[in-house]
């Protein structure tokens, strides 16, 4: 079992560094709460919905950065393009956000090219977590999403869903050793390749079930954090009757387990592994989006 987890942590690893960059579709952009200036904009009119949505206006080849902060203290670095939006959760939910946008000057050396601070007030504390955004880049037309209203047409509950698209992860998707030994620093999952390929890494089988499970209604953390010692991501549901599920877990008609799709399949679902995955003190978060 050591032998699996080391094997597995091994991509793992570049999880938490390869989440600091990227760029996702945007919605609809809104002017009536914005700050902007002669280099980016930063629109938080969709504060009510659960994001702040950023954009660099001009042309650069230059790296971009921003940066979201709440009232956690956790701070969230991504990745810009230039001249594109980019949707990020307000994961802390109510209160004062402060976001800046950076611009590279030399090095690893970033210049402010602009900052806002406001105070956000919610729809629901659940709203960050029923919405696309920059890691999990997903529309109605999405593959995985189709999948996820068929797969759950005839579910009246939320750990039904969970427990369908669980399943259906693990028997559809193969975990990607190659793509994990050569990932790049900037990946982020394109679902409908991923659905295509039929495998991916722990960021593939994480973003494709937060999608699906969102799409589906059902408010969904991922979660970064440590298994153990090494880096992972993980899946937090929220059911009406419990709240929130921490530690993601299902119910398999005899008790709840870990809902961790990835130490799973590659491990082939061992009786060992799963005892691993069904204990919640194995998980610490770090990030949530």
């Amino acid at each position: 079992m050591k032998k699996k987890l080391i094997s597995i942590s091994m991509c793992i690893c570049f999880l938490l560094e390869l989440l600091s960059f990227g760029i996702g579709s945007p919605k609809v952009y809104a002017r009536s709460t914005v700050k902007e200036n002669s280099e980016m904009c930063i629109d938080y009119s969709h504060q009510s919905k659960g994001y702040v949505m950023v954009k660099y206006k001009e042309s650069t080849d230059k790296k971009l950065k921003a940066q979201v902060k709440g009232s956690s203290g956790v701070v969230y670095t991504y990745n810009l393009k230039p001249k594109k939006w980019a949707s990020f959760p307000l994961s802390d939910g109510n209160g004062t956000y402060k976001v800046t946008v950076y611009k590279n000057v030399a090095g690893t050396s970033y210049a402010t090219v602009g900052a806002c601070e406001f105070k956000a007030k919610l729809s629901s504390s659940l709203a960050p977590f029923l919405t696309s955004s920059q890691y999990i880049d997903y529309t109605k037309n999405t593959k995985c999403v189709k999948k996820a209203k068929t797969l759950c047409k005839k579910s009246k509950t939320e750990m039904n869903k969970v427990k369908k698209i669980y399943k259906w992860t693990l028997k559809y998707f193969k975990y990607d050793k190659k793509k994990a030994k050569t990932v790049q620093s900037g990946y982020l999952p394109d679902l409908d390749k991923v659905y295509k390929a039929k495998k991916g890494i722990c960021f593939d089988y994480a973003a494709t079930m937060v999608a699906m499970l969102r799409s589906q209604g059902v408010a969904t953390k991922l979660v970064i954090g440590y298994a153990g010692s090494a880096y992972h991501a993980w899946i937090n549901v929220y059911t009406k009757k419990k709240g929130w599920v921490t530690g993601a877990i299902y119910f398999n008609g005899r008790k709840w387990n870990m809902m961790d799709p990835t130490f799973a399949d590659s491990s082939n679902s061992s009786a060992a592994i799963m005892e691993y995955i069904g204990n919640g003190s194995n998980y610490t978060a770090k990030y949530i989006y």
